[in-house]
């Protein structure tokens, strides 16, 4: 049983830790958004795709906790006989996107804050803070990656 606590375990965190990068990156995107509308509501919709950014670090995560349940499921045994060596395989496989989510989401968030100023300055500018969000963005989806690749190598074993 302790295998299949620490497969859980390994889900939870990657959705978890994702999806905890995504809140409180798209927080401080937003709180900066706040302030932009504010003074002129009718950035609203570029601030707003600013604001969204940071989020899809929360589905990466929740693609891997879907891919966890699906590689165990795949397996066709008992919860009870996932040994407690595939169940640390699959705790680390989890940790890539687990932690670039929660450290990328964040960051991202304050570099689409920083956009959030240009874009009150120079709305017409808004793609350039995009990229900018973009690039953080990059290490996420090779934390998912990684995730992905480790996955597809574990097998039950004993």
């Amino acid at each position: 049983m302790l295998g299949f606590m620490l497969v859980v375990l390994g889900a939870a965190l990657a959705a978890g830790l994702a999806g905890a990068g995504s809140a409180l990156g798209t927080g401080v995107a937003g709180q900066a958004a706040n302030g932009v509308v504010s003074e002129d509501p009718d950035k609203f919709g570029r601030l707003l795709v600013l604001q969204a950014l940071p989020g899809t670090q929360g589905i990466y995560g929740l693609v891997a906790l879907f891919m966890i349940i699906n590689r165990v499921s795949g397996w066709g045994v008992s919860l009870r006989e996932i040994p407690v060596s595939t169940g640390l395989e699959v705790l680390g496989a989890a940790i890539p996107v687990a932690i670039t989510g929660l450290v990328s989401g964040l960051y991202q968030g304050k570099v689409c804050a920083a956009a959030c100023s240009l874009v009150a300055k120079r709305p017409e500018e808004v793609g350039k803070g995009m990229v900018f969000g973009v690039v953080v963005e990059t290490y996420a989806v090779l934390g998912l990656l990684g995730t992905i690749l480790l996955l597809q190598r574990i097998s039950l074993g004993a």
